[in-house]
């Protein structure tokens, strides 16, 4: 390989490279997710030392001492400064739509509640369970896209069809609401 071919290379690549964008910025429903994970609260690590990890450990090369104790000072410094880096566990604050939609879903949930489920004839069952995941299915639209006020009434429709279908069973069935 001569110059020329290894600076026609170097040509392409630097080409390549001004091509690349200055800043990829991820989706919203990224950060989203992000904040989701910080929101849950973490599980204790359990640790069980056994008996066989207390002995001294005997190595036939003790010349890789100081480079295992450079990598593990690497890994503990990075682990700190990550969790230094990552914010704390604040939850977001909800949008005037997400409220309405937890208030609207808290009313549903209490008026379900005073229905006897029991009682609902099984062949409404898998109408009534395509509701309650076209509910959920909203619910999560309105978390990913806190402005779109239209979903607010798609939810308040499918609960009021979903009580309505289950109340209609249940006059079906001889029963009150």
């Amino acid at each position: 390989m001569n110059q020329n071919d290894n600076e026609h290379d170097n040509d392409d690549l630097v080409r390549q490279l001004r091509e690349l964008p200055a800043e990829r910025v991820p989706a919203a429903v990224v950060w989203q997710r992000i904040a989701a994970e910080l929101q849950q609260p973490r599980q204790p690590v359990s640790v069980v030392v056994m008996p066989s990890m207390l002995r001294p450990v005997m190595h036939k090369e003790p010349s890789h001492w100081p480079w295992y104790a450079g990598a593990a000072a690497a890994v503990l410094a990075l682990v700190g400064a990550v969790a230094l880096w990552l914010p704390q566990e604040r939850p977001l604050p909800a949008s005037p739509l997400q409220a309405q939609a937890k208030a609207l879903t808290h009313e549903y949930r209490l008026a379900i509640a005073t229905i006897p489920q029991d009682s609902v004839p099984a062949e409404l069952m898998p109408a009534l369970q395509e509701l309650d995941a076209s509910a959920g299915d909203i619910r999560q639209a309105i978390d990913q896209s806190p402005q779109a006020s239209f979903l607010l009434g798609q939810l308040q429709r499918t609960y009021a069809l979903r009580l309505e279908l289950t109340r209609q069973g249940l006059g079906g069935a001889g029963l009150s609401t």
